[in-house]
């Protein structure tokens, strides 16, 4: 399995490519790494170093590739943090690049553009980009509930306004939705659940919810959902794989009280999760 995957990096941490590629290698994945952004550590610190990287790197970085001759053997492309709206349109281009030269590939596409109690983090023009030209292009999109809400328009309060308006993400283009950080009245006390969709069909898993507060979780469940969804075809079973391993990993991060995910220390989670969660039909 080849995946091409275009967002950000730290040099200290976990977030962005630093958080998926090691994952995917774990399990077996060729990954070809571009980096939006090179940072010292990510933003959740509040004072980082490094820079932006520019749309024009990115797009000399995939023709390199294409000049190899690699992009028909590409199965799929991994989006996350853009840093700025002209290095999606960057992304677009090598999207369209892949898809030319390989139908079958998929595009993953994480719209990373905020979150509770943040709000929109991003740049101006990247939640409009997302929505606007991202999600039409899209067959994988993995939204956390707060970027689904701003994406659709739509309100989430419970499982009925969840599936609702990951109907209507799914109308906007991506025809897989995973839902991340999702909080629901009927779900049992102390949980943290997501919910998948596709075909006309979705599941839905609830984990334990661990005292910790971390990032790039989210940037290795869109790895690890991309990954499974590619090698079972379904959309169910990749979110049971992906739950169950990336609470492998928050579990051991939280029982050592660190402020990076563990990716490596815990890297036995990717490949035999120590806790196996269920996705139920919902």
């Amino acid at each position: 399995m080849n995946i091409l995957s275009i967002q950000s990096w730290v040099a200290y941490g976990h977030v962005g490519n630093a958080s998926a590629m090691f994952p995917l290698q774990r399990l077996g994945a060729e990954v070809w790494a571009i980096h939006t952004v090179q940072f010292s550590n990510h933003t959740g610190y509040g004072a980082w170093r490094g820079q932006v990287l520019g749309a024009a790197l990115i797009r000399d970085c995939v023709q390199g590739i294409a000049e190899r001759g690699a992009l028909p053997a590409c199965h799929a492309v991994l989006s996350g943090y853009m840093g700025d709206a002209e290095i999606g349109a960057a992304i677009l281009d090598a999207v369209s690049q892949v898809k030319a030269a390989n139908p079958a590939a998929l595009w993953c596409c994480d719209p990373v553009l905020g979150d509770d109690g943040r709000g929109i983090y991003v740049r101006p023009g990247i939640p409009e980009f997302l929505r606007d030209q991202a999600m039409p292009m899209a067959d994988i999109a993995t939204p956390n509930r707060f970027e689904l809400e701003w994406l659709t328009g739509l309100r989430v309060s419970d499982l009925a306004t969840a599936q609702a308006a990951v109907t209507a993400l799914q109308a906007m283009g991506p025809r897989c939705v995973l839902l991340t950080s999702l909080d629901l009245p009927d779900m049992p006390e102390g949980t943290i659940g997501m919910l998948a969709a596709e075909g006309g069909r979705f599941w839905r898993v609830a984990t334990p919810l661990l005292p910790l507060s971390v990032n790039g979780a989210g940037d290795a469940i869109a790895a690890l959902f991309l990954f499974h969804r590619l090698r079972t075809g379904d959309a169910g079973q990749a979110l049971a794989a992906a739950a169950s391993s990336v609470f492998g990993v928050l579990r051991r991060t939280a029982e050592a009280g660190s402020r990076e995910l563990l990716t490596v220390a815990a890297q036995e989670e990717f490949v035999a999760p120590s806790c196996r969660f269920d996705a139920l039909a919902c």
